[in-house]
């Protein structure tokens, strides 16, 4: 009994560690993560927002293969807190035990995730704290696309070197971020010449990092653009409505299907990141050429 005493006011991380199967399993956690939320079912909880503190441990699948240092073969801790403020963002609650049935949902929609373990503490109460803690696993969750979240469609758009130089550069983005959808920037070469070697896998690496250079060169245009690699990072700037700048290397390099021929070719890169997206919409200057057969909508823009 005292151990189960125990085990009930135990940090989740203890709990998971006590309940663990034979088959164990990593875990990563987050702890202590304080917010701020209206919630609670009684009239003296409405109007303003109290502290609420969270406590998330998360059990997932083992790794087949060596991590590598790689952010897009882990669960991202970022998806734990994010999981929080989503679903707060979303609207009042009543009950921490729907907050936290919420946040178990969304961190299991995560293909790593095999069992969450949630505790959402009230700070503002009285002179204690009060909370719920609860223990969800992947199996009896619904299917992930129904509350992942992160259907959102962004915007890719490619911007040639005419457009990435054009003196209303800032106001194009201005317009592009009207539309209310997240906006994703590709470029190609630049106009500077790319070395030239006489080894074709070397050649792909020099192209793309050619790319990668004029993609730096553009965010230095307009601060809100943010340069990102990883689909990890893609993914959570989606998520957070940020204008963003691709950089390739790393995604095409890392994809069995990855456009590695396409090295050089901008317009082409930007299609299959489109495609990898499921974009709304891929926006290319006037006269820049795809080929046949893109599996998203088509718009062009004067260059």
């Amino acid at each position: 009994m005292s151990t189960d005493i125990h085990l009930a006011f135990a940090h989740p991380e203890e709990r998971a560690e006590a309940t663990a199967s034979a088959d164990p399993r990593d875990r990563i956690s987050v702890r202590d993560f304080l917010v701020e939320a209206e919630i609670g079912a009684f009239q003296t909880e409405r109007g303003h927002t109290q502290r609420l503190m969270f406590n998330v441990v998360v059990e997932v699948r083992p790794q087949t293969g060596p991590v590598d240092d790689d952010v897009d073969r882990i669960l991202s801790y970022d998806r734990i807190t994010e999981s929080i403020t989503d679903e707060l963002a979303l609207g009042r609650l009543n009950l921490l035990e729907t907050l936290a049935e919420h946040v178990a949902e969304r961190v299991l929609a995560s293909p790593q995730a095999m069992r969450a373990f949630v505790r959402v503490e009230k700070l503002d109460r009285g002179p204690f704290k009060l909370g719920v803690e609860i223990v969800r696993t992947r199996a009896a969750q619904p299917v992930a696309s129904q509350i992942e979240g992160a259907d959102l469609h962004p915007i890719v758009v490619y911007f040639d070197n005419a457009a990435i130089a054009a003196a209303d550069f800032s106001d194009r983005l201005d317009r592009l971020e009207k539309r209310g959808a997240p906006v994703v920037i590709c470029v190609g070469l630049p106009e500077a010449t790319v070395p030239q070697v006489g080894v074709t896998a070397v050649q792909r690496r020099i192209n793309l990092l050619a790319v990668e250079q004029n993609a730096w060169a553009l965010a230095a245009r307009d601060r809100r653009c943010l340069v990102v690699e990883s689909r990890t990072e893609i993914d959570w700037a989606i998520r957070q409505g940020n204008t963003i700048v691709w950089a390739p290397s790393k995604l095409v390099l890392d994809a069995p299907d990855g456009p590695l021929n396409h090295a050089h070719n901008g317009p082409a890169l930007a299609q299959w990141l489109a495609e990898s997206l499921a974009a709304q919409a891929l926006l290319l200057p006037w006269g820049v050429k795809l080929s046949a057969g893109s599996r998203v909508p088509v718009e062009t823009f004067p260059a």
